[in-house]
């Protein structure tokens, strides 16, 4: 969830509503796709925003809480119970610096067999290369996949590359989805 943190540091350091997007969305597009290294993200979050050193510290830190948000307990246990039942992986519109933190925080590792980064690959989803590499990481053909995000522009894009796909707004109808998909024969064609 939006936590509030883009605000409260316009509003610390002076500067109009929408600032800190304007001035760092350049920044923001290179860390998503690994273009920048973290290191050079700091620096420019830094000169653009002329932050000194404890502030760039503070600005980060904001910013990785927003970005790693909060478990949903209840579908991890579920995935959980997935693993010798199916092939399972994660496809994420990353930043540089977030497997480390994830992997800390959820041991995302531990859930899943691959997890594809767009930094690490140099492509965010909707780009339907991003699909591709996550089939042939997994080893599977995308229509044998169950693609779920919560962006329906992803969720379309998946389907464009082939994959079933569902659009999570709650972990019901979405624990419901990929019980139908592993029973082939009861499977919706959403």
């Amino acid at each position: 969830p939006d936590t509030g943190w883009v605000g409260r540091w316009e509003q610390r350091l002076g500067l109009p509503t929408g600032a800190v997007g304007e001035r760092l969305g350049e920044v923001w597009e290179a860390g998503s796709v690994g273009a920048v290294s973290e290191r050079e993200v700091r620096e420019e979050v830094a000169e653009r925003l002329r932050l000194e050193v404890g502030q760039i510290e503070a600005f980060m830190a904001d910013l990785w809480t927003e970005y790693l948000g909060s478990p949903n307990e209840e579908l991890i246990a579920y995935v959980q119970s997935l693993r010798s039942r199916c092939r399972l992986g994660i496809l994420s519109n990353s930043f540089v610096g977030a497997r480390e933190r994830e992997i800390a925080a959820y041991r995302f590792d531990e859930l899943v067999e691959q997890i594809v980064y767009s930094h690490e690959i140099g492509i965010c989803k909707p780009d339907p290369r991003a699909f591709q590499v996550a089939c042939e990481r997994l080893e599977v053909r995308p229509g044998e996949c169950l693609f779920i995000d919560d962006a329906a522009a992803n969720v379309e894009a998946a389907r464009r590359a082939g994959m079933q796909a569902h659009e999570f707004r709650d972990n019901a109808g979405t624990i419901a989805r990929i019980a139908a998909h592993l029973e082939p024969a009861a499977a919706p064609s959403e």
